[in-house]
């Protein structure tokens, strides 16, 4: 299946949400002079994914099915980008049209191709309002439980182990009135509000290994209530152990709309211990104004390590959803714009990423933090203890490395009883030093490292896992760790 056919209110219903800011005054996120620190030109990178990749980030494009054909299209996405978003083709009324009756034939060949390059793939989207079939309606609140259970664990199920982030939950909160305030769909209507925490456990479930997001438009801006609302929520599930890895920042703009508080908005929600991906990015605009724009919220999210990838809401004009705005990097022959040799620079100008994700991710699909076309660390190959009845054990994996330092994740799994409470340790063979550390507390000092569980990961039930991770300092190294619970 291709993309779904143009409705009256000009293709809105195409896309995660597709509405633009209405307000946000155009601030500066960074001073002119930020791409003074550029790489020599040299090493710097020719292509968007390729310059995004050198700092330990993606720079993805959403994809059509039906625009699959335009061989020029194709090339583009090939050249330039190193991950990618089904725009319409995993959403619920085209991959369960019927109940329980899946099809995957249109996604599937985004994903298959995405693959053959060596793409990531951001999975889009288990739960949302819109483009529901309408079978979902007429269901009583047990049977839409149900049937929302089901639907998350066949389209994840599907692609388990191939989709490196997804969209769990897709703009449920409503536009104005109080903090916190969700819009009303037929999920809060028969589900009421913890339908999104329903939604993220079940996800986890279906797919340990992929990266959980929320998504939404006008989130923007920093201190905007829709904003307060999803970080309130954010910093909730994070408190009480919900599953939630990143959230998503659609980023619908135009060149005067760019919000003061950018990257201070990515920072804030950052702090949370979530991963930050700016999901449907388009500007709406043309020439230098464009240009400066695209090339703010670039330096926005390469300023803050936990922003792991920006993915722009197609490749060309000729077929974005708000093509009178001419809002993307290529025009509609394909012709790169300023504002494409802006972000080009921005991204070549990046610091290499030295906070990765809180969670593993499929071994399938690069880390966010490790070039998909670069050859893995000669240390990456986990040391785990094998865990015992009522015991726990750990795994450390190098998941990046660059120059004089690297990053890793360390996996601590429960084994067949519960574990409230953890403790790994491990010893570094050659000097290394932690130099920032998450989702855990670290003691000692020297050579020996004890990591401990942080207030809301103590908890582990039986089979289950959760992560820690750092950077550190020194040559990349895996060694043997040890897990003990109280």
């Amino acid at each position: 299946m291709g993309e779904n056919p143009l409705p009256a209110d000009g293709g809105r219903r195409l896309v995660g949400t597709r509405r633009l800011l209405v307000a946000g005054a155009l601030g500066v996120l960074g001073t002119a002079t930020a791409l003074a620190a550029s790489v020599p030109a040299g090493a710097a990178a020719g292509t968007l994914g390729a310059a995004a990749a050198q700092s330990g980030r993606y720079y993805g494009a959403a994809i059509a099915a039906g625009h699959m054909n335009d061989s020029t299209y194709v090339a583009t996405w090939d050249r330039e980008f190193n991950a990618v978003t089904p725009e319409n083709e995993m959403k619920w009324d085209a991959t369960e049209p019927s109940r329980g009756s899946f099809r995957f034939t249109s996604a599937d060949q985004i994903v298959s191709h995405a693959q053959s390059k060596g793409m990531k793939i951001r999975g889009h989207t288990l739960v949302w309002h819109n483009q529901l079939p309408s079978w979902v309606g007429g269901l009583s609140a047990s049977d839409l439980r149900s049937a929302m259970t089901n639907h998350i664990n066949n389209v994840m199920g599907h692609y388990k182990g191939k989709i490196y982030a997804w969209d769990v939950v897709n703009e449920a909160f409503a536009d104005g009135g109080a903090v916190g305030t969700l819009r009303s769909s037929v999920f809060t209507q028969k589900l009421g509000n913890g339908f999104i925490e329903e939604a993220f456990r079940a996800a986890r479930a279906a797919d340990p290994n992929a990266k959980l997001c929320y998504n939404d438009y006008n989130i923007d801006d920093a201190n905007a209530n829709k904003t307060r609302g999803v970080y309130n929520m954010i910093k909730d599930f994070k408190a009480r152990g919900v599953p939630i890895d990143c959230v998503g920042l659609q980023s619908h703009l135009s060149s005067g709309s760019v919000p003061s508080n950018y990257q201070q908005n990515i920072a804030q929600f950052a702090a949370l211990g979530v991963d930050v991906q700016i999901t449907e990015l388009d500007i709406g605009g043309s020439g230098s104004a464009q240009a400066d724009a695209y090339r703010r919220v670039t330096q926005a999210c390469t300023a803050v390590p936990r922003c792991t990838g920006i993915t722009v809401w197609g490749i060309t004009d000729k077929y974005s959803w708000r093509s009178g705005d001419t809002p993307l990097l290529f025009d509609g022959n394909f012709n790169k714009k300023q504002a494409y040799t802006a972000v080009l620079d921005a991204l070549n100008a990046a610091t290499p990423n030295t906070s990765p994700s809180p969670t593993t991710s499929p071994n399938t699909s690069p880390s966010p933090t490790t070039s998909p076309n670069t050859s893995p660390s000669p240390n990456t190959s986990p040391s785990p203890t094998p865990p015992v009845g009522g015991a726990c054990s750990a795994t450390i994996e190098t998941t990046n490395s660059w120059p004089g330092g690297f990053q890793s994740t360390v996996t601590v799994r429960a084994g067949s009883s519960a574990v409230n409470g953890w403790t790994v340790k491990w010893t570094w063979p050659s000097g290394q030093s932690i130099s920032s550390l998450w989702n855990g507390t670290q003691s000692g000092s020297g050579s020996s490292v004890t990591v401990s569980n942080a207030s809301y990961n103590g908890s582990i039930a039986a089979g289950s896992s959760t992560t820690f991770g750092f950077t550190a300092n020194g040559s990349a190294a895996t060694p043997t760790a040890t897990c003990t619970s109280p």
